[in-house]
């Protein structure tokens, strides 16, 4: 196969540098029998000159003309005088009178002086071919007498380009045939010698030294894959007891330091007074916290639950999960002032719209920024108090912490700091809607290494730097210099945990099913959909409703048959977008089920059976 495509290739290349030698070789011989063609006039006419000046104007001029012809190539010659009459003509040339034609390139104006007549040539159409024209002054002395214009046949020339263009096709065929024939014989060749030393090598005799580092490295594999088989007993499959000992194995033991607005555990103060541990419902969280099971270290976050405050130690420290303590999460408070401005204001009124290219307008204030300045210089001092070296990894998450990135590289400039912005970075012209773009810029060229979703948010993020900044982009590593600092822009896609550690003490899933049609009410043989969200205008809950509707519209045959079921964990609702969103929704659920519910039967579900329960184990902080 890879000897077809080099053939290929070749046979490609050939027909390329075939196709520009043709043009090449019609360029080159179109000038040079052009060329040969003025030459010839000017000798032909230089040679006859005194004749020609003796005669002029009397009958045995034509005479002169006729020798003139005698030239296989001129087709015919003619005598002009300076006001452009024809004043004698020898041999036969259709068409027109070229005098007329040659004249005004001949001498600039009628009274021009001899010195300035100039001779003239070109190519002309006629019919049955092109011909060649060339027009020559005649003087006697200081006084012009006229230009004779010689007529060549260019029949001459396409039959030179022809047999140019057949030797080049000849030379192309017997080149492709040649690379064909040596590119496969080659290739047998090789192969009987990777054949041979293969056999040699399975055989246990010694290989020749080409081969040496190929069996070098086939060593190496096998004996990594052996040594991580007997490490975790896991083979290829990725465990979090695989991930603990390749982090293990590679950090040296480095804790790493995760910092994140939302916290992966909130406690909870319930009515009777106990403490109930929520697991938020959070994308970043669900992606995160898995790892920093496998490799321990500390999370640094925002501690929003009523009861956070109750079971950390004296610096706001508290190890989680609850019964296998693997790592530690230590807790930062906030003011409401703090968290209006910094959170609510300018990451959640700002940055989210802006980012997500909703259809909400992105509000900036001033005190909201001045918030978020301060937050993140905070979160900064937390990190410093954290970290047990020079060096640190720290891990920072998401756009709420746009500036930390550079805040910890003033305060531990060896530390890597890995950032991880996890919603969608907008194209350049969006992104600079926001007045304090190149602040936001600056603090994420902090990092050691910047991550995306996708390749798509990089570019975006390039083309923004690239506007905005004094830097330099190195597309070949995608990467930014800024202020002797090089940050690497990386895509990529987050992954979740699987299987999930909530699922392994869940119920068979024929059990969950017949519980959740039960507390439904929904008979046997429903079809049920289910929608599982955060409340947000960015998840699309409001055009997933209306899509049911639609669908119960067009399938008369569904209703009473189809429920859909949506979970939407309450976000952000003080902001009013988000108020407005909850209401609107509530509003549509309603509608449909009010349209389309009869005999027991509600599209929204409960038909037959007690009204859902709220969603459970959701926190009340964002």
């Amino acid at each position: 196969m890879r000897a077809i495509r080099f053939i290929a290739a070749v046979v490609a290349g050939l027909a390329l540098l075939t196709w520009g030698a043709l043009a090449l070789v019609q360029r080159t011989t179109s000038e040079w029998f052009d060329r040969d063609i003025r030459l010839r006039s000017s000798l032909a006419v230089a040679g006859a000159r005194e004749a020609l000046v003796q005669s002029w104007g009397r009958e045995h001029l034509r005479e002169i003309l006729f020798t003139l012809t005698r030239d296989e190539r001129i087709m015919a010659a003619f005598a002009c005088v300076a006001d452009l009459a024809q004043l004698a003509q020898a041999g036969t040339y259709p068409g027109y009178v070229p005098c007329a034609v040659a004249g005004p390139h001949v001498r600039p104006y009628a009274w021009s002086p001899a010195a300035e007549w100039e001779t003239w040539a070109s190519e002309i159409s006629v019919a049955g071919g092109n011909v060649h024209a060339t027009a020559i002054p005649v003087a006697d002395g200081d006084r012009a007498l006229g230009f004779v214009v010689l007529v060549h046949d260019m029949s001459f020339v396409g039959r030179r380009e022809a047999t140019a263009r057949k030797f080049l096709l000849l030379a192309f065929a017997f080149l492709s045939l040649a690379a064909s024939v040596v590119t496969v014989v080659a290739a047998r060749l090789s192969w009987r010698g990777w054949s041979d030393q293969l056999r040699r090598l399975l055989k246990g005799e010694e290989p020749h030294a080409e081969f040496v580092p190929f069996l070098r490295d086939v060593r190496d594999l096998v004996d990594r894959l052996a040594s991580e088989r007997e490490t975790d007993g896991m083979g290829g499959l990725w465990t979090p007891q695989r991930l603990k000992n390749t982090l293990s194995r590679y950090l040296h033991g480095e804790r790493i330091v995760i910092v994140a607005n939302r916290e992966p555990y909130i406690h909870e103060r319930e009515i009777d007074g106990s403490v109930r541990v929520a697991h938020p419902a959070s994308g970043l969280v669900t992606a995160l916290e898995p790892v920093m099971r496998a490799c321990s270290g500390v999370w640094i976050a925002h501690g929003s639950g009523s009861a956070d405050r109750d079971v950390v130690d004296g610096k706001a420290r508290v190890r989680v999960p609850p019964g296998e303590e693997s790592y530690v999460l230590r807790r930062r408070w906030l003011t409401k002032e703090e968290e209006a401005g910094y959170y609510y204001g300018f990451a959640n009124e700002g940055l989210w719209p802006l980012c997500h290219i909703a259809h909400t307008r992105p509000v900036f204030r001033d005190d909201d920024w001045r918030q978020y300045q301060a937050v993140n210089a905070r979160f900064a001092d937390a990190v410093s108090a954290e970290v047990d070296s020079d060096d640190p990894i720290i891990l920072v998450q998401d756009y709420h912490f746009a500036l930390l990135p550079a805040l910890i590289r003033e305060r531990l400039p060896q530390a890597t700091v890995i950032t991880f912005w996890h919603i969608p970075w907008p194209n350049s012209e969006l992104f600079g809607i926001c007045p304090w773009r190149d602040e936001l810029l600056t603090g994420l060229l902090g990092s050691s290494i910047l991550g995306f979703h996708t390749q798509y948010h990089c570019n975006n993020f390039l083309d923004t730097v690239d506007r905005f900044l004094e830097s330099r982009i190195d597309h070949d590593v995608n990467a930014v210099v800024h202020k002797g600092r090089t940050t690497l822009v990386r895509p990529y896609p987050i992954s979740v945990e699987w299987p999930s550690a909530w699922t392994q003490a869940a119920p068979s899933v024929a059990d969950c099913r017949a519980a959740v049609f039960a507390e439904l009410g929904l008979r046997e043989g429903a079809l049920l959909g289910v929608g599982v969200d955060r409340l947000d205008y960015t998840k699309g809950i409001e055009e997933r409703l209306l899509a049911v509707e639609r669908l119960l519209e067009r399938r008369p045959d569904l209703q009473g048959r189809f429920t859909f079921v949506q979970l939407a964990a309450p976000s952000r609702t003080i902001i009013p977008r988000y108020a407005e969103l909850n209401r609107r929704v509530q509003e549509i659920a309603a509608r449909i089920n009010e349209r389309f519910s009869s005999d027991g039967y509600r599209p929204g579900g409960g038909g037959r059976g007690p009204p859902p329960p709220p969603p459970r184990n959701v926190s009340r902080s964002p």
